[in-house]
């Protein structure tokens, strides 16, 4: 059945049951799922099975930090918890850390402990670990203060030897150092054990007598997975290419994580950098041959797997509800979502749950522009289609200040907010700093939607004063990915004259094209 046809049953005969929502992609409450199994930039993902739960991470780059994931069933996950909330080096307080941050982070279970790892391309390789994947976590470690790092993964033998795999930015080679029993000290200065066209993101695993490095290669969009394997951890090393585009629509299929499941079947997470998007996360059956991983089904028959787009669930024992990330916030917690992810290091004193019962204050920094701006926000798009809506509180507002809601992709920045200049309240919306209209309102509070669009490149803002009527404010808009991430939406306050004025949200919905909890 062609493809087409899946996309029009998902997008137009969304499911309901029980309170829960399937959409066009993951999990369809019918024992299959859809690909991408995860539509969000979830880049770099790894993903580990501990006892019978499932456990993700992924690169974040300049937002903070790398939130942890968890799955019974593969296929439906949430956020659990978060490693960091600030990078303590300079340029993470002064927004000039685009880009850089978290690369690849890995996640493993050893000695009872969770730990990850993730190197920086500017400061080094990092670790910490917990007792419980959703922390608390420890402190970050510096293991190693470097630059031009990328990509680690630790390991560990059946003996207890540690060993620890990286490249380095650029992509190459791959790397193998000796680790600490603790992992937290490199014992040598690394043997190069491959090298490759863009060879990247290793993950080592051991599995009847073999060591396996699973390794991407050829680029961010246009790259295929490699498989490694060799008697001795430091090689030599036999190579196969296990999956690739071919006759997919889905280019560069790599860079994840080989995972079984307590009965033995085998599974592999991969991204596709998929635009705007960013680099989402899709799941693909693995079969053995030969002692080599086949991912995906080898259409062609050349050997080489290729990505699937709708497949049977995994065979796990259970009762699994839809789930995805969470999305929505009625900021009535004394902790914010998890999903909401701060654009470089937050300053803490000044934003607040507390200030405004059952509201998020957002205080306004001093900022010559968005870019700029500290205390923005954030949290990833979540499918390609949806709205998002939030209620903001304008009493708190002086002179010079804007706030409101973003979004946001590289260097791509469009804003619907208010902003107060000499005593009145405008509503606004801005793109990449040049205020493209505003509207004079009398109110004390706004309403402030977004619907997205961002396959068909049509994005609109729209404002209400009375969440009932909303109107177009603005034209529409493209959404894009840059600085190794993909489109997000968020929330924003700063102010352009001083540091003074506050802006209070009530609460933030947002509905997508997935899979989704009702509460």
């Amino acid at each position: 059945m062609k493809k087409s046809l899946f996309v029009l049953i998902g997008a137009l005969l969304q499911i309901s049951l029980s309170g829960q929502t399937t959409g066009s992609w993951g999990d369809q409450l019918n024992g299959t799922y859809l690909n991408p199994v995860l539509n969000s930039d979830y880049s770099d993902p790894d993903v580990i099975r501990v006892d019978n739960k499932y456990y993700m991470v992924c690169s974040e780059f300049h937002f903070m930090g790398i939130p942890v994931l968890e799955s019974e069933d593969m296929v439906n996950w949430k956020i659990i918890g978060k490693v960091y909330d600030n990078l303590s080096f300079p340029g993470y307080d002064t927004n000039e850390k685009y880009g850089r941050g978290s690369w690849a982070p890995s996640i493993r279970f050893h000695d009872n402990k969770f730990r990850i790892y993730f190197c920086t391309p500017d400061e080094g390789l990092f670790m910490s670990t917990s007792l419980k994947a959703e922390g608390p976590w420890e402190p970050l470690l510096l293991v190693k203060g470097i630059a031009g790092w990328e990509d680690p993964c630790p390991f560990w033998d059946d003996n207890g030897s540690g060993y620890l795999g990286h490249s380095k930015v650029g992509a190459g080679p791959i790397i193998i150092h000796k680790l600490s029993p603790d992992g937290k000290h490199l014992l040598d200065d690394g043997v190069t054990v491959y090298t490759g066209p863009v060879a990247e993101g290793t993950k080592i695993h051991k599995l009847n007598g073999y060591y396996y490095l699973s390794i991407p290669e050829g680029g961010v969009e246009r790259g295929w997975q490699t498989i490694l394997r060799s008697k001795s951890i430091f090689g030599p090393y036999e190579k196969k290419v296990v999956l690739e585009k071919g006759s997919t629509s889905v280019n560069g299929p790599h860079q994840g994580s080989l995972v079984d499941t307590p009965d033995g079947e085998w599974w592999f997470y991969h991204f596709q950098s998929d635009g705007a998007m960013g680099r989402v996360v899709h799941l693909q059956p693995v079969t053995w041959q030969d002692g080599w991983p086949v991912i995906g089904v080898d259409i062609d028959r050349n050997g080489i797997g290729e990505p699937v787009y709708v497949w049977k669930k995994p065979d796990i024992k259970g009762d699994f509800k839809i789930n995805a990330p969470q999305s929505d916030d009625d900021f009535n917690s004394s902790l914010l979502g998890l999903q909401w992810q701060w654009n470089h290091n937050p300053v803490n004193n000044f934003w607040s749950l507390t200030e405004k019962s059952g509201m998020l204050t957002l205080k306004a920094l001093k900022a010559e522009n968005f870019i700029k701006a500290r205390n923005t926000l954030t949290q990833k798009v979540m499918g390609t289609t949806g709205e998002a809506v939030t209620e903001m509180d304008l009493t708190g507002f002086t002179d010079g200040q804007k706030a409101g809601l973003c979004s946001m992709g590289g260097k791509n920045t469009n804003l619907l907010g208010a902003l107060r200049k000499n005593g009145q309240m405008y509503v606004f919306t801005e793109k990449n700093g040049k205020i493209t209209s505003e509207k004079l309102i009398k109110s004390k509070k706004v309403y402030l939607k977004i619907k997205l669009d961002i396959k068909g490149d049509k994005n609109q803002f729209l404002f209400s004063l009375a969440n009932i009527q909303f109107n177009q404010l603005g034209e529409s808009f493209i959404a894009s990915a840059g600085f190794w991430k993909g489109t997000r939406i968020g929330l924003f306050s700063y102010n352009e004259n001083n540091e003074s004025g506050s802006a209070a949200f009530n609460w933030f919905t947002y509905n997508y094209d997935g899979p989704k909890s009702k509460k």
